[in-house]
């Protein structure tokens, strides 16, 4: 559900190498994992679209990296700072999919949407795998909290430096016995991602949106159905409606 308001910081800080985490009170329009909130930034013409990591009824968290000028002006928001954001955004991944054991898969600034999806899967009584892929060590988060909701994870560093040397792929090898895959990440990931997956799943989409809601037709994609708008129809995706670039 769209809704606008001012949410208050409650919280922004640095949990990774350029990651910063932020909590935000106020209620929102937010049902759904994978859904994002689009912020208003002072100076800025265009807002913010940035996945939710987590939500409940006192408000909302975001996890974000610091890439551009957007991006760097929100890590330097204090506590007590006010935002002007639309919340509630998107369709969000479809948990009634997910079969037994859902495997999801993430990499870098990927990775936020899978802490509120692990959490709704395993309240439904489902056995969570997460394999996460980051540059190196320093670039690891939310590893702690996804074990701690009862998820197995997996990571793997593309240096080495930590856990399994590679890319999600590689760990995805050794998985076979999973029911559906959900994830979120960079195109190319999703190409790597796409010939070794062993069953139907959802891909969140990333774009440069305009309104984020819809209107501009922006940020619009074919699909086997027709033209979609990810902002609105969107991010996610089931893995049967997306048409690959060498198939255009």
């Amino acid at each position: 559900m769209l809704k606008q308001d001012l949410y208050t910081i409650t919280e922004n800080r640095r949990i990774a190498n350029g990651i910063f985490g932020m909590t935000l009170l106020g209620a929102h329009g937010f049902t759904k994992p994978g859904q994002f909130a689009n912020i208003k930034l002072d100076g800025l013409y265009l807002r913010r679209p940035i996945s939710v990591c987590d939500f409940d009824e006192n408000g909302f968290s975001l996890i974000y990296k610091t890439v551009g000028r957007g991006t760097e002006l929100m890590s330097e928001l204090r506590e007590g700072t006010s935002l002007d954001i639309l919340t509630g955004l998107g369709n969000g991944y479809a948990i009634e999919n997910s079969g037994k054991k859902p495997l999801l898969i993430a990499g870098g600034s990927g990775v936020p949407p899978m802490y509120k999806l692990a959490e709704s899967l395993i309240n439904e009584g489902r056995e969570v795998t997460a394999i996460l892929g980051f540059n190196s060590k320093e670039d690891v988060y939310l590893e702690d909290e996804l074990k701690a909701l009862g998820v197995r994870v997996r990571i793997t560093t593309v240096d080495g430096s930590y856990a399994d040397k590679g890319f999600v792929t590689d760990a995805m090898t050794d998985e076979l016995d999973y029911s559906f895959f959900y994830t979120c990440g960079p195109l190319p990931m999703y190409k790597a991602i796409r010939k070794v997956v062993k069953t139907e799943g959802q891909y969140s989409f990333e774009e440069r949106m305009g309104c984020g809601f819809g209107a501009c037709m922006g940020c619009s994609m074919k699909t086997r159905s027709g033209g979609k708008r990810i902002c609105k129809d969107g991010p996610v995706f089931d893995s049967t409606e997306i048409i690959w670039g060498e198939e255009l």
